[in-house]
């Protein structure tokens, strides 16, 4: 039946012997590669240099990496890295004994924080123009990008949701469960590729696009919506430290929203005209 458990134990990539090639790292090249293309396609219509294009890959791919580790580090789980401060930015564990981890734990609120900050000072630098220029722009290969994201840590068994307690639901084998859960990344995944559309929409189709701020404040409210009410049916990633009412993911969502409805309805809204 439709609605019946699927039985979720994928490999992690491709083993080619020398070297395996991860899935969840080819979703990473993925987002990258398609929201390059994106961004081209951007520039080509506002009539701003390609040539500026890579500095924009090189600044987000930074942002987002270095944003999402300090992100997780410092909202989730700093009670650990506090006393091992060389393991934030180490594919390795040394404590209980030395393991190799892989980069794990990152979060997309720190990813956000870390765009934001990368788009400032990209405008400053080499754009000269205003920075909610490009925020609203880069928002929508990000959107894309977060579908990729998702469906990777759905490949990995990661970042999964709460027991369904009925026959609805996925079980992921992989953590040695035979019980299913929410398919949470997937409710994101395709969340985020509605709000994409969406974006994608109001840019190459209206006039939204001259107001500053509007699409990345649409953008802020759409995603952190998504990941508030998601976040209802996600088992937390580490020991939660926000317990009161809503989680730690829910609480970090809540100013996000707020200021993308500010951008959306400031009442002294600035135009863009190419």
């Amino acid at each position: 039946m439709l609605f019946n458990a699927i039985r979720w134990n994928p490999s992690e990539g491709l083993d080619l012997g020398i070297l395996t090639i991860h899935y969840y790292s080819v979703m990473f090249l993925i987002a990258f590669t398609l929201g390059w293309y994106i961004m081209k396609r951007i520039f080509i219509r506002e009539n701003i240099e390609v040539e500026k294009l890579d500095s924009l890959f090189i600044y987000t791919v930074l942002a987002t990496l270095i944003g999402a580790r300090l992100g997780h580090v410092i909202f989730y789980d700093w009670d650990y890295f506090q006393n091992h401060l060389l393991e934030i930015f180490l594919p390795v564990r040394f404590e209980p004994e030395f393991e190799f981890t892989g980069f794990r734990g990152l979060a997309s609120h720190g990813a956000a924080i870390g765009i934001i900050v990368a788009m400032y000072l990209y405008t400053k630098r080499i754009l000269q123009k205003p920075v909610l220029f490009i925020l609203d722009r880069i928002v929508i290969p990000v959107a894309s990008g977060a579908i990729f994201v998702r469906i990777g840590n759905f490949i990995n068994s990661e970042i999964i949701g709460k027991p369904t307690n009925s026959d609805y639901g996925v079980i992921f084998e992989k953590l040695g469960e035979d019980f299913p859960r929410h398919p949470a990344q997937l409710y994101e995944s395709i969340s985020y590729l509605v709000i994409f559309l969406i974006l994608w929409f109001i840019y190459w189709k209206t006039e939204k696009r001259f107001k500053l701020g509007y699409i990345f404040g649409l953008f802020l409210v759409l995603l952190w919506t998504v990941r508030f009410f998601v976040e209802f049916v996600k088992e937390a990633q580490v020991e939660e430290r926000a317990m009161w009412l809503f989680n730690t993911g829910q609480w970090l969502s809540i100013p996000f929203i707020i200021a993308g409805l500010y951008f959306m309805f400031r009442p002294a809204q600035k135009t863009y005209t190419t």
